[in-house]
């Protein structure tokens, strides 16, 4: 997949956007301002902002309980989130969801989930949905190592597999499944491999390298598009972050998170390559780095300025069977 020069500014400015927003999250939460628990993406910008850029704005995404990234890379506006995480009634879910729950179907974002696998019946649905409607549409579900190792993955990619469905699983292999490490409790080394078990195409992808996620899952979009069903894209990266925020991570060493974070940073990676290029300039980077803290600035002051729910509204928008 060609990528063109302004293509890559924009995926470069979408990464430090994505980046920005975690940090000033991490650091509110620590402030005591934002309620109950997040959990951060930070390290994790190039699959989420990579398999995002393939996808149309009317294609299918479910995230996981670690979903603001893809939901900032798929489009949601940075205030309407921030609205959320702050309980405000202008959040995306009149800041009834929180952290873990934000969704806009307008954007193809059908939600972020508390529960581990539980975008995998989801997409399903949205898959069967797009081959009934014919509508050219693909669904993306993102999930992590631990993720798959449940059975509504298996239930999913055979069910989507026997219907080729327009599906592609998006694996964000960050090597722990909350405190255990993926190299114990995965069998079998890998993700993507099994995906022969179901008889679709698996890829196991340099999750640092937002170019080499942005071809993969361009490619298996395409062949889904194509109505030649889904595939597993397993990108291997890291959270530099705890599995949430306060995670005393006991299972892992500070020795082995400062030598991820100097060697695979995926903004330094891309701003290393930008710049061998001549696509980026040291101005160029700091101009819009300003420029995206700016933005994140203005967000949270939007946030913080909406107004509270009322305590009536708590018993509106729900739904039961008569």
């Amino acid at each position: 997949m060609r990528t063109t020069k302004e293509e890559k500014l924009a995926l470069y400015k979408k990464m430090l956007t994505v980046r920005a927003f975690e940090e000033k999250t991490g650091e509110l939460f620590a402030q005591n301002l934002i309620p109950g628990f997040i959990h951060l993406s930070i390290g994790e910008e190039a699959s989420s902002v990579g398999t995002c850029s393939v996808l149309r704005e009317d294609d299918y995404v479910a995230s996981t309980h670690r979903g603001h990234g893809h939901l900032i890379a798929k489009g949601a506006d940075p205030k309407r989130m921030f609205a959320e995480l702050f309980g405000k009634k202008a959040g995306y879910c009149k800041g009834k969801g929180g952290s873990m729950h934000i969704a806009d179907f307008s954007l193809g974002i059908l939600g972020a989930n508390g529960v581990v696998g539980g975008g995998f019946p989801i997409i399903i649905g949205a898959g069967l949905s797009i081959k009934l409607r014919k509508t050219g549409q693909v669904g993306v579900v993102f999930f992590g190592d631990g993720a798959a190792n449940r059975g509504t993955f298996h239930e999913a990619a055979n069910m989507a597999a026997i219907w080729k469905l327009p599906v592609i699983f998006v694996c964000e292999n960050n090597l722990y499944a909350s405190t255990t490490p993926a190299a114990y409790s995965l069998a079998g080394g890998s993700i993507a491999g099994r995906a022969s078990a179901y008889g679709i195409p698996g890829y196991v992808v340099n999750g640092d390298d937002i170019l080499e996620v942005r071809k993969t899952v361009g490619a298996a979009v395409k062949q889904a598009r194509k109505g030649n069903g889904p595939s597993i894209v397993e990108n291997k990266t890291y959270r530099f972050r705890g599995h949430f925020e306060g995670d005393p991570q006991r299972y892992r060493t500070k020795n082995e998170i400062e030598d991820f974070k100097s060697k695979h940073d995926p903004i330094q990676l891309f701003k290393a390559a930008l710049t061998k290029e001549g696509i980026l300039t040291e101005k160029l980077d700091k101009d819009l780095r300003d420029g995206v803290a700016t933005m994140i600035e203005e967000a949270v002051r939007y946030g913080q300025d909406q107004p509270l729910p009322q305590p009536e509204e708590a018993l509106e928008d729900l739904y039961t069977n008569p």
